[in-house]
């Protein structure tokens, strides 16, 4: 089948030459391709890693895990740090403020060997979080970050532990070279950085030069890029740019998993197949949600299913009416009706492949606690726990 998808921003992108590209080595984990899949609070469970993961190798990582409600044994975040019965590597991301709940935490899950890696959230915009000191604000306070990190090292053990952290709270304060600096120096297995800051959310385009900038200040661990990769060829841009060691993908795989069946083939030197049909996207969306059932019980699957139903169906013709019944789906098979009555021969529109899916909001003021930024660079006191609710 004629290659129709993709964009005029990759046309001439060339692929992936035999040795251009090795595998990321995290810690003992040799991740090939070079992929890894944000966290994403929310989405990034096991039935949506499984999959991601049917369609690719490489690194998935859960949703974010909060420490301190972890340490404290509640039910809802046990569950969310549950892997599949196969799912190999166990890969989850801790979120804390507090280097002693840290700590603890990651003692827990080393001790009862629930994890092969464990990433650290230190990107999370949202206000309810900023405005008590904690998630993309954490970096700002370098010591404090020190602290919280070491805590998670020393509890490690053989464990690999990276982090994934913004450029900085906005463009008069970057603290994504501090940050970087304190991952290497207390012994990350990687970083991760998502090339915006706390200010422009999920807005405007990624700036991947900090991602090279980044690359060229930390020497000795694999340094990730993250931001604006909706099409494979968009990761051999980013490395090639940027000359980082691998990507991350986020808002780009929402309701299209077939991303990383694309991002191995361009790795290994082949073009990627075309996107699947409407009926094609149906099957995945059918066995995704069957997972989700399986997991959490169909009422609540399908609830949470509805964010999916409208990436899956984004770009098609006639999307719009048939994303209006989806969203009052309360079982299976009425998701399975829904979905078998549109035109299953319908192609993936081309037009679709770069448009955002998740969080597209504008710009915002960062909200800090009051005097946050006085004593920043020597003040190591934990921030107030607000339960972070959403990833970054």
């Amino acid at each position: 089948m004629e290659q129709v998808y993709k964009s005029e921003l990759n046309r001439d992108v060339p692929l992936a030459r035999p040795d251009e590209f090795a595998a990321v080595d995290i810690g003992p984990l040799s991740v090939w391709p070079p992929v890894v899949l944000a966290p994403m609070a929310g989405v990034t469970n096991w039935p949506f890693r499984a999959i991601c993961r049917r369609f690719g190798a490489g690194l998935y990582v859960s949703e974010m895990v909060t420490a301190r409600p972890l340490v404290e044994g509640r039910a809802k975040t046990l569950m969310l740090a549950e892997f599949g019965e196969d799912e190999s590597p166990r890969s989850l991301q801790l979120y804390g403020v507090d280097p002693h709940y840290v700590g603890e935490a990651v003692k827990w899950l080393v001790g009862e060997g629930h994890v092969d890696h464990i990433d650290m959230n230190f990107g999370c915009p949202v206000p309810k979080v900023t405005r008590k000191g904690g998630g993309s604000a954490i970096p700002a306070k370098p010591r404090l970050l020190t602290n919280i990190v070491r805590a998670a090292i020393r509890n490690a053990e053989e464990i690999p532990v990276t982090i994934k952290f913004r450029m900085g709270i906005d463009d008069d304060l970057l603290t994504y070279e501090d940050a970087g600096r304190i991952a290497e120096d207390e012994g990350c297995a990687a970083v991760a950085l998502h090339a915006r800051t706390a200010a422009q959310l999920y807005d405007g385009e990624a700036q991947w030069d900090a991602i090279a900038n980044l690359k060229q200040r930390v020497r000795t661990i694999p340094v990730l890029g993250n931001g604006d990769i909706w099409e494979a060829h968009d990761a051999l841009r980013m490395m090639r740019t940027t000359g980082c060691d691998g990507v991350v993908i986020g808002r780009g795989c929402l309701g299209r998993p077939w991303l990383f069946r694309d991002l191995a083939a361009v790795f290994e030197g082949r073009e990627p197949p075309n996107p699947p049909t409407f009926g094609e996207v149906g099957d995945i969306a059918i066995e995704h949600a069957t997972l989700l059932s399986e997991w959490a019980g169909e009422a609540p699957a399908m609830r949470m299913f509805r964010r999916h139903s409208s990436w899956y169906t984004k770009g098609f013709r006639g999307s719009a009416k048939l994303r209006s019944r989806l969203m009052r789906v309360t079982t299976l098979p009425e998701l399975e009706e829904v979905l078998r009555s549109a035109n299953p021969e319908e192609p993936f529109p081309p037009e679709a492949m770069r448009v955002p899916r998740g969080k597209t909001a504008g710009r915002q003021r960062v909200s800090l606690p009051e005097g946050f930024l006085q004593n920043r660079l020597t003040d190591n006191t934990p921030p107030t726990y607000v339960d972070p609710g959403s990833g970054g």
